[in-house]
């Protein structure tokens, strides 16, 4: 009977650059790692300085290397078989693992990191790629092989993999800190979500809502999205923050031009006292340079002045094609399309201006008493945490 992967064997990649804080990056991933296979409750993790295995004790491969896949700070990764490091041993599953009644080629590829082992690499490959020919109509292609059969013999065990899949790459999540992203339900700001937790920062997002103008469906796309991109870090906290009252009175308040850039304003004003609230340090956009009214350069001089904390913009200089061609990649993109607007699009103004003056914000701003509407907005924001397996409503403190 063939043997069924049992094992599947991560290496780090980018980790093994980071020295003295090596060991600090290893347990990130194992921790991230172990939140996004929360719903595989029997997986064992065992660390080495360039290897992590996970013992799959009877759960099914294909979802847990699916959700392994994500996990950001993972160079590549192997389904494997383990066993005794002993040449009868590694022969005999070698010869299990394949099926050798249909003709491939092949090639060898063993790595003997317990350098005690009696047996050097060259001859382990020579040793079962001989064990191979003569058992079957295989034949050897060291530069093309359809099949390649990688050995790793460590001092407790061998293990043995035919396949070598790449990671997300990358760095653990939450070894860059945090920031609060501002998550709409655009195809931009999932996609600058996925490229801040690829560099380590471990991301909370702020959603604004403003029913009765927006929908649930909106806010229900939104958490959609939050869920596809939670597996690259374990699980995401959403903030869901009621708009309407502070948006209204925006309009009442200012010329139709400048309401988006004075909504801007206090959203960004609302995200710093969040992050401020949540240990982050700094806040994250989705903004691309001049795609829209504002994301001109006036626009983001002006918006930003409301706030000290400094401003993560990863697609900024992304063209959309580009930033489209990710959204795709990570499996947001159907979602980002679907038909229920957000906040922003719903009161877009038909002439926004797009070199906003400073001193007319503020001038406008005066007109009444925001910084209460604002506290109230930060109060009473409902915090969700996103899992890849359930959506789970928070009303504890979520450390």
């Amino acid at each position: 009977m063939p043997y069924h992967y049992d094992h599947i064997l991560i290496r780090y990649g980018e980790l093994s650059l980071k020295g003295k804080n090596r060991k600090n990056f290893i347990q990130k991933l194992k921790d991230n790692l172990k939140k996004a296979l929360a719903g595989f409750p029997d997986l064992e993790y065992v660390t080495e300085y360039d290897r992590m295995y996970l013992y799959l004790h009877g759960h099914e491969l294909d979802p847990v290397c699916g959700i392994v896949g994500k996990v950001f700070g993972i160079s590549s990764f192997s389904p494997a078989i383990k066993v005794e490091p002993t040449m009868e041993e590694i022969l005999g599953g070698v010869e299990h693992l394949l099926d050798l009644s249909t003709p491939k080629t092949f090639k060898v590829q063993a790595r003997r990191h317990d350098k005690l082992f009696p047996v050097n690499s060259d001859t382990i490959n020579r040793t079962v790629a001989g064990m191979i020919l003569r058992g079957s109509d295989w034949k050897v292609d060291v530069h093309n092989p359809e099949v390649l059969i990688m050995i790793e013999v460590r001092q407790d065990a061998a293990y043995i993999m035919t396949d070598k899949i790449p990671g997300a790459g990358g760095f653990p999540v939450g070894i860059g800190g945090r920031a609060m992203v501002l998550l709409s339900g655009g195809i931009d700001s999932p996609v600058a979500s996925y490229l801040m937790m690829k560099r380590g920062v471990h991301i909370e997002a702020v959603h604004f809502a403003a029913p009765p103008y927006t929908s649930a469906d909106a806010r229900e796309k939104v958490l959609k999205l939050a869920k596809l991109i939670a597996p690259y870090q374990g699980d995401i906290v959403v903030h869901v923050v009621p708009f309407t009252t502070l948006q209204l009175a925006i309009y009442k308040n200012a010329p139709e031009s400048y309401a988006i850039t004075l909504m801007r304003r206090m959203m960004m004003r609302i995200a710093t006292g969040l992050a401020q609230r949540r240990h982050c340090l700094a806040i994250g956009t989705g903004e691309s340079v001049g795609q829209v009214a504002s994301q001109t350069l006036e626009s983001m001089y002006v918006i930003n002045n409301v706030t000290n904390m400094p401003i993560l913009r990863p697609v900024v200089c992304m063209d959309k094609v580009e930033i489209i061609n990710i959204a795709r990649k990570i499996g947001t993109y159907e979602t980002s399309i679907l038909p229920f607007e957000d906040c922003c699009t719903i009161f877009t103004p038909k002439a926004p201006v797009t070199k906003p003056k400073l001193e007319k914000c503020e001038e406008y701003e005066k007109r009444w008493d925001w910084k209460e509407m604002v506290e109230d907005c930060i109060n009473m924001a409902e915090t969700i945490r996103i899992t890849p397996a359930e959506t789970i409503d928070e009303d504890e403190d979520l450390f």
